[in-house]
């Protein structure tokens, strides 16, 4: 799966960029330091400034590709969860059972993320460290209608959707497909930062992964009907 993923483009709204940062070595150069400027101070405390100054480029080259920090948070996002979903899909494939394939699914959206060397100016485990203590401040803004309007969240929406529908193949009575999945998929974030962080309220740890938890609570609430 992995020399097939080598080989596919991963696809990000052309209205989160300015300039694709991936077509040029400056470009994949901002990427590849955002988020290591990002995962040493924080979100909070990255600037286009500091990110020139550790490149050896003008701040004024940086805005040719994003408009603000903003935009740059939200390319990673939408980057990463269409990186999941092509990982998702070629992995889902060949398996028949609809229970079996929404595991598979729980297991790529939970797990701990380890880098693709196949993409050497952007580490997606780092990539995954951000994402979990940064995601939330993609859409909880006061433009969040409006650039949900304009497609920026829709590859994160599409993942949920894949795995709503293999929930309702497995129990098309279940009452609360959407509103499981999407707790799923923003809690497992969530349990890996407790865990990191906040380790007396939660049971993952070292030998319990959000993995493990979540396998554990889709197989008590759903089971494959005859």
């Amino acid at each position: 799966m992995d020399q097939l993923l080598a080989n596919i483009k991963i696809q990000v709204n052309e209205k989160i960029y300015v300039k694709d940062p991936e077509s040029t070595t400056l470009g994949r150069k901002i990427i590849k330091h955002s988020l290591i400027i990002m995962d040493e101070i924080g979100f909070d405390n990255f600037t286009f400034k500091k990110l020139g100054e550790r490149i050896g480029s003008n701040e004024s080259s940086i805005y040719r590709y994003f408009e603000n920090k903003h935009k740059l948070l939200v390319y990673f996002s939408s980057w990463y969860w269409s990186w999941i979903e092509y990982k998702m899909v070629f992995a889902t494939a060949n398996i028949a059972a609809p229970l079996d394939q929404l595991l598979k699914a729980l297991e790529l959206v939970t797990e701990k993320i380890e880098d693709d060397l196949n993409t050497p100016y952007l580490n997606e485990a780092l990539l995954n460290k951000i994402i979990i203590a940064e995601f939330t401040k993609t859409f909880l803004t006061k433009e969040v209608d409006e650039e949900n309007k304009e497609g920026f969240f829709l590859i994160y929406k599409r993942v949920i959707s894949r795995m709503v529908g293999m929930v309702v193949m497995i129990d098309p009575e279940y009452p609360f497909p959407k509103s499981l999945i999407s707790s799923i998929v923003e809690g497992a974030l969530h349990q890996h930062f407790l865990k990191d962080h906040f380790k007396t309220i939660t049971d993952c740890n070292e030998n319990t992964s959000p993995t493990a938890y979540y396998t554990d609570l889709i197989q008590r609430i759903l089971s494959p009907k005859s």
